[in-house]
């Protein structure tokens, strides 16, 4: 099925330097807004106390935040958990007072909302851990990148891996911008989010490589931007299906998820059009500006050849 007829011919790389300004003030966006704000943590890396309670029947956020609030507590992120009976209570970390006191005047003020409110749980997570969730979140971010690096570099050529490593950057970079922007807690399900997003990312450039990889071979009087500009538009169909698709649900997420998952749907809703975005105007700019020419793809074909064969050769 395709949206788009075959014969398109949309100009895309002629006007990559239009793409590459809004890459820019998009980047600049983002990095300014991460270096005067910076992140918004969540209990799960800066350490506090998680305590869900149960209403016999539904009730409204706005009197359970006040009441909270007259206890001086305030700074407390109140949520539903599952339904509108049940309410997640977040607090940050309190120096002086410990796990069963806190827990006891929250306890105290969501009774003034409605007295048979029953403790569910509470959770207890310590500063350490929260600084050890950071630290291996980071790791995971920089082995997903370096991952990515050595594969597209072994299945195709050096100039094209540079520039998908470079348009996952600019997806993580603007992603990560917007939750600092917006204020979005940042906790483990954006950190889920992000890694997601960078499959997804890496996902639609390699289709549009491997197009291009298949054009260099078959081409061989087109100019490069030619045989880039074709591969772009034969897999355009293929694009707008797949994001499309995608975006429909992560935006049923975004609508019905709930407060829970809002930060996590909103982070891959973002994350999508740019990684769609990022495949033509970063990665696959980047390498055409890089030089990327016939020769490269061949060369790297013959080697995967070579390797290949050495492997059904070994006995």
């Amino acid at each position: 099925m395709r949206f788009i007829p075959n014969d398109t011919r949309f100009d895309f790389f002629g006007k990559r330097r239009i793409g590459y300004a809004v890459t820019v003030l998009f980047l600049a966006i983002a990095i300014g807004s991460l270096a005067i704000k910076g992140l918004k943590f969540g209990l799960d890396f800066t350490g506090g106390t998680l305590i869900e309670v149960s209403y016999p029947q539904s009730v409204e956020l706005e009197p359970v935040r006040a009441a909270l609030g007259e206890r001086e507590l305030g700074d407390a992120l109140v949520q539903h958990f599952g339904s509108g009976r049940d309410v997640l209570v977040r607090i940050p970390p309190r120096e002086g007072e410990n796990q069963a006191s806190l827990s006891g005047r929250v306890l105290e003020a969501l009774k003034a909302v409605d007295p048979k409110v029953e403790m569910k749980r509470v959770e207890f997570v310590g500063p350490a851990v929260g600084k050890e969730l950071v630290e291996a979140g980071g790791l995971a971010v920089i082995f997903v990148l370096l991952g990515i690096l050595v594969y597209v570099g072994m299945r195709f050529e050096f100039k094209l891996a540079f520039g998908a490593i470079q348009a996952l950057a600019h997806d993580l970079v603007i992603a990560l911008g917007l939750v600092s922007l917006l204020g979005i807690e940042f906790d483990l399900t954006v950190l889920a989010a992000l890694l997601a997003l960078a499959g997804y990312s890496i996902n639609d450039t390699i289709v549009i490589f491997d197009r291009m990889r298949e054009n260099f071979l078959k081409m061989r009087k087109a100019s490069p931007i030619e045989i880039m500009n074709k591969a772009t538009n034969e897999t355009l169909s293929r694009t707008i299906m797949t994001s499309g698709t995608t975006l429909i649900t992560v935006a049923s997420l975004l609508v019905f998820g709930g407060s829970i998952l809002h930060g996590f749907s909103l982070v891959l809703f973002i994350g999508i059009v740019m990684g769609t975005y990022s495949s033509v105007f970063v990665a696959s700019a980047i390498a055409l500006d890089m030089g990327l020419k016939r020769a490269d793809l061949l060369k790297s074909d013959e080697e995967n050849k070579d390797k290949t064969a050495e492997a059904d050769a070994t006995p």
